[in-house]
């Protein structure tokens, strides 16, 4: 049987599907063809890129025409992968080179998995080309340049969706209906957040050659160019801010916009954040080992905590988010979620959809989560309905700029001591001309920063 060849019926049949249709509105599918096949590249073919294009593959019948990476062998390895994958077993044109990539091919869809200090300029050059893209979270590694891409996305007339598939997670999506929505938290007024991982990378590698296979010029871009000390593009780039917002960007984002989209929430009012490294102070790594936020809303405040040391506060939520209103209160994460009455009333949980029999080709695949699997396939799905419907997708850009740049101006708080009032009329902090400089990263020579 043909795993990767569904239709939309078969589809809709599963759990998950039914969930989404819920949160996502019937109209949409509707209106969804499952028969177009699409042409598709992919910028960025290490782990989730792949993960991002496999997902998609599985929805829906595209031909993936191109690949693009600075590292041929791990360029090499994704189309030999995808020929398995896709319908048509055909090896897509590989390419070094982004620009010359979008050029030569007229694409639909173009999928953004490269590291954080690529997404914009990638992007907006997609769209320009005239793809529609899927661009992975946080969208940007400074404010100024997610102005950028939401205004080209607007420009161009492209559907923008976002690697924030909390919004697609089927138990979120039953949590937010069922819980949220339907008022059993009763007044919210408090929200933590956190991630208790051990996830910042403590090692001190020497200086080496950079390899023949791999452009590390062209791998480093826009970003300073440090001295080469192994392949950063394997993990490594996540420990250092010059590529990243650090576990901010990495994992706030995640939990901070689902926290967003589970309670309509916009731009916070005033972000605070403290930290640093405070307990691993050996490693060449770059970003803090601990850190606070707190973005504020009307009567509500949405606290952030992050420590890569120590146990987690609930063992069972070490990456999470908590909702509390006056009558319960509402823990989510990728894996599960619980509500508990404040008083009289019985707790309810539901865990993590897998689908693994209707899926099986995810059992075999190589590092894959096998429980965000379900809920990136949500997300494709929902992206396609928005670009056949002419929709904005459940993360927009813009959804998606919002959780980015909340996470950024909480590190220009952490960096400058103060608290951050972020004017997105006029893209200044209020105030704060120090600040306000921040919200634009200088870009290396060679390398011009978009502008909005």
């Amino acid at each position: 049987m043909n795993h990767f060849n569904i239709d939309r019926r078969h589809f809709l049949k599963g759990a998950a599907a039914s969930l989404a249709l819920t949160a996502f509105g019937k109209p949409n599918f509707d209106f969804f063809d499952p028969g177009k096949i699409r042409r598709v590249a992919l910028i960025g073919t290490g782990w989730y890129g792949k993960s991002d294009l496999f997902r998609l593959i599985q929805v829906s019948p595209v031909e993936v025409v191109a690949l693009c990476d600075v590292d041929k062998h791990i360029l090499e390895a994704a189309g030999t992968m995808v020929s398995q994958r896709q319908k048509s077993r055909k090896i897509p044109k590989l390419y070094s080179n982004y620009q010359k990539m979008l050029s030569e091919n007229e694409l639909d869809i173009v999928l953004i998995g490269t590291p954080d200090h690529w997404h914009a300029l990638t992007m907006i050059d997609a769209v320009k080309s005239g793809a529609n893209v899927y661009v992975q979270k946080p969208i940007s590694v400074d404010v100024i340049e997610g102005e950028a891409m939401v205004a080209a996305a607007r420009k161009y007339n492209r559907v923008v969706q976002v690697g924030t598939q909390r919004r697609s997670t089927p138990h979120l999506i039953d949590a937010k209906k069922n819980i949220v929505d339907a008022g059993l938290l009763g007044k919210i007024s408090h929200v933590e957040m956190c991630c208790y991982y051990h996830m910042r990378n403590t090692d001190n590698p020497p200086l080496q050659a950079v390899p023949d296979y791999f452009d590390y010029e062209t791998w480093t871009g826009p970003a300073p160019l440090r001295p080469y000390d192994g392949i950063p593009h394997v993990r490594w780039w996540r420990a250092f801010m010059e590529y990243g917002n650090g576990i901010m960007g990495d994992m706030c984002i995640h939990m901070f916009d689902a926290v967003r989209w589970m309670l309509n929430l916009g731009w916070p009012t005033r972000i605070t954040s403290t930290g640093g490294i405070y307990v691993d102070t050996n490693a060449k790594s770059n970003i803090a080992d601990t850190q606070t936020a707190i973005f504020e809303y009307p009567e509500l405040n949405c606290v952030w905590q992050h420590r890569t040391w120590g146990n987690p506060a609930d063992p069972k939520y070490p990456w999470s988010f908590k909702i509390y209103g006056d009558k319960g209160e509402l823990a989510g994460s990728t894996m599960s979620y619980d509500f508990y009455p404040a008083e009289k009333g019985n707790p309810i949980h539901k865990d993590v959809v897998f689908e693994r029999e209707k899926f099986p080709e995810d059992l075999k695949e190589k590092d894959i989560e096998l429980n965000a699997a379900p809920a990136t396939r949500l997300q494709m799905v929902n992206f396609l309905n928005a670009i056949d419907t002419g929709t904005k997708p459940v993360a927009d850009i813009h959804e998606g700029h919002i959780s980015t740049a909340s996470c950024i101006l909480a590190n220009v708080s952490m960096k400058i001591g103060r608290p951050i009032i972020y004017d997105p009329q006029q893209h200044i902090v209020v105030g704060d001309a120090e600040a306000t400089v921040l919200l634009r990263r200088p870009y290396r020579r060679g390398y011009t920063h978009p502008e909005i």
